[in-house]
């Protein structure tokens, strides 16, 4: 077979697969003569396909394919000193909505050497970028909400935390007035939690700035002289996602509360130290302070509901809680080693 009746097979072959093409394809001489276009590129622009063949692309349509920048880089590409790719367009007709298109185009080897063709390929891409305008809106709208929530919340607390304390001046009983005291810690620790949250970007919280917040709203509500009694953080550059960081920051805060209330009653001077570490998956929580001591025997207070709140915490995380003697005073380390589901107990406390 000779070279002429292959060439002439090869384009033939070219011009039914660019006919056929599901995808939005014109097959276009060097001086950009329309040779072929795919059934998919007339229905999907509303041209007559017999009103394609052999007209100019400027000529397709209305006219609207008059491009003067999108001829020029076809032109371009025919020489051989660029390609098309990627090449963003909007497609403006008469009374219709403007179409943004994206185009490629390249040289094609269809077998025939004498002469250059192009093919072109388009994709209308005006729903997906509203698709995507519409969800940016949507994130954005959320964003400015939540923040309002977060407001509305922050001052929810607030107020609450004024009235716990107003409570607990008018109490007469001293057991009633502790544990309003301690209700108003717990809300002023939430609250805490909330502000970092607010702050906090892609809901990952960054342990040590949350952590010293949390312990300096914590001193600032329960050490009247903060010459006796100091709370110090020591983290590494840890970060959480935000549900987890919630339950460290409870567990914190009734560690701290229960040291405060306990640990230091017959000291001068006291001292409690948060300290975080985390490898991978494996973590360690310690909350150590310099005091008494964990009273044993009869001595021993019982659980509490500090004891619940903690152990509750703990076992959500899967973590296990360990209480040793610090030497002086009590160390409580929660620790968490991969995956493993652990039950967990603390002895009494607060």
């Amino acid at each position: 077979m000779s070279k002429e009746p292959i060439a002439h097979f090869e384009a033939a072959s070219t011009l039914a697969v660019v006919v056929s093409s599901n995808e939005p394809l014109l097959f276009l001489s060097a001086d950009q003569k329309v040779i072929a276009a795919s059934t998919s590129f007339c229905r999907t622009f509303e041209i007559d396909p017999a009103t394609i063949p052999g007209r100019a692309l400027s000529e397709l349509g209305n006219g609207e394919w008059a491009m003067p920048k999108l001829a020029s880089l076809l032109k371009a590409t025919a020489s051989g000193s660029a390609r098309i790719k990627a090449y963003e367009i909007d497609l403006k007709r008469s009374e219709r909505k403007t179409r943004q298109l994206i185009v490629n185009a390249q040289v094609l080897d269809d077998g025939n050497k004498d002469h250059t063709r192009l093919l072109v390929a388009i994709t209308d891409v005006t729903d997906a970028r509203a698709e995507a305008k519409q969800k940016d809106d949507l994130v954005r709208e959320k964003a400015i909400l939540i923040q309002e929530v977060q407001h509305r919340v922050a001052n929810s607390l607030q107020i609450i935390a004024s009235v716990l304390m107003q409570s607990a001046r008018r109490m007469q009983s001293e057991e009633a007035r502790g544990h309003l005291h301690d209700a108003h810690n717990r809300v002023m620790s939430i609250a805490a939690v909330q502000k970092q949250l607010s702050t906090s970007s892609g809901g990952i919280v960054e342990l040590r700035s949350y952590f010293t917040q949390l312990c300096e709203s914590l001193g600032a509500s329960m050490i009247a002289d903060e010459d006796r009694l100091s709370i110090s953080v020591t983290v590494d550059d840890s970060a959480v996602e935000a549900d987890v960081s919630i339950s460290l920051g409870l567990i914190v805060t009734e560690l701290v509360i229960n040291a405060l209330k306990h640990a230091f009653a017959q000291q001068e001077t006291g001292r409690i130290v948060i300290d975080y570490r985390s490898d991978r998956t494996d973590w360690t929580l310690t909350v150590t302070d310099n005091g008494v001591g964990m009273p044993a025997g009869s001595d021993a207070p019982k659980a509490g509901l500090g004891t619940g709140i903690v152990e509750a915490l703990a076992r959500n995380l899967r973590g296990e809680i360990n209480l040793s003697d610090a030497n002086p005073g009590t160390a409580v380390r929660i620790s968490h080693r991969g995956d493993a589901d652990r039950r967990t107990r603390i002895p009494a406390a607060a």
